[in-house]
């Protein structure tokens, strides 16, 4: 489902999985292998979603905030049973309840941030389901080890417990998906090279500030590490990806291997994987946002945040890292964000290598 083939919004990336399926842990293996190798039924409905979003879009009740939750009971049907509607009682499976509050937690971040009214702004239902699982080469069905966006809803996998745990349980993942929806009501970004990386890195950057602002956390204060609640401990990994230090967020790790990420245009990834590394080059704006962020101090979510969203509603579908750069720079001179935001903003795609 979530191979090089197939552009479902996939959080773990297929790189990820192909080194999996190397392990020496044959049960790691296998599951990899059943990752990367299952159907990619919901092709066809994500490059529809893709050119007509809208009508993928299931309008809420009262145009006001609507959480479903289903549960795929460990199939890959979507979107399986209802378990929890806006405003019922939290049911006590905690993947259930993670989906209904994460999803909840990222509505009001654009909400009450960028009065965006949900992923549509026009008031799209949030539809999740939890407990989706693979159908291996035995026809059996395996725990999903991974979440996508395929359109018109969430997904979320409990995890293999051997390298990652339940999907619900972080936030920035959350955040992260319903991202993707986000733009597809948006910039649309085309889903492979340097649009397809600015789409996976728009993704990282407003999952990672859903996360940030639900906890308080200031630029200084964060890690800016992502998905590192995912990851089952082991002292070769902290996180999937590391937005600041692009490339260091696991190392030598048995199952996992190096993380390839570059963190400047001098180590750009230009190989045909990964769609021509939409995930491997998210790495270098990454790091851009970073620094603006950190140079600005504060809050990232207040003037850097407001001007990457800014930014990403203006971009094209087509748009490559000197657009971004461009963009960005060119809102950043508004004198609502002061006299260091735009001096901030040139400094940082400078310094990843973008040259504007």
């Amino acid at each position: 489902m979530c191979d090089d083939r197939n552009p479902l919004h996939c959080f773990i990336p297929p790189y990820m999985l192909e080194r999996m399926a190397q392990s020496p842990k044959n049960l790691v293996s296998a599951r990899a292998i059943a990752n990367l190798t299952s159907s990619s039924a919901f092709l066809a409905s994500r490059l529809s979603a893709r050119a007509m979003p809208s009508m993928h879009a299931i309008k809420s009740p009262d145009g006001k905030k609507h959480r479903a939750i289903h549960d795929a009971k460990g199939t890959d049907d979507l979107p399986g049973v209802n378990v929890r509607k806006e405003g019922q009682a939290a049911t006590g499976d905690k993947a259930t309840d993670e989906a209904y509050d994460g999803s909840g937690d990222v509505y009001d971040f654009y909400a009450q941030l960028f009065e965006r009214n949900s992923l549509d702004d026009n008031g799209m239902s949030l539809v999740s389901t939890v407990h989706v699982a693979e159908v291996d080469f035995n026809g059996d069905h395996v725990p999903l080890s991974n979440a996508y966006w395929n359109g018109s809803q969430m997904a979320y996998g409990d995890g293999d417990d051997l390298v990652f745990k339940r999907f619900t349980g972080s936030l920035e993942v959350i955040g992260h998906e319903l991202t993707h929806g986000v733009q597809s009501f948006t910039s649309n970004l085309d889903y492979k090279g340097q649009s397809g990386a600015l789409n996976e890195h728009f993704a990282d950057v407003f999952g990672m500030l859903v996360r940030q602002w639900k906890q308080g956390t200031s630029a200084a204060e964060s890690d800016w590490v992502v998905g590192k609640e995912l990851l089952v401990p082991a002292p070769t990994r902290r996180g999937i990806r590391d937005m600041e230090r692009p490339g260091t967020a696991y190392a030598n790790d048995p199952d996992l291997g190096d993380d390839p990420q570059p963190a400047t245009m001098a180590d750009l990834y230009k190989g045909a994987k990964d769609r021509g590394g939409v995930h491997i080059n998210s790495g270098i704006p990454n790091r851009a946002f970073v620094l603006v962020a950190k140079a600005l101090g504060g809050n990232a979510w207040e003037v850097a945040g407001r001007i990457w969203y800014e930014t990403m509603l203006a971009l094209k579908s087509d748009s490559q890292f000197v657009d971004c750069a461009k963009t960005s720079i060119k809102i950043a001179g508004d004198s609502r964000f002061g006299a260091k935001a735009k001096k901030a903003v040139q400094a940082a795609w400078k310094e990843v290598g973008i040259k504007v």
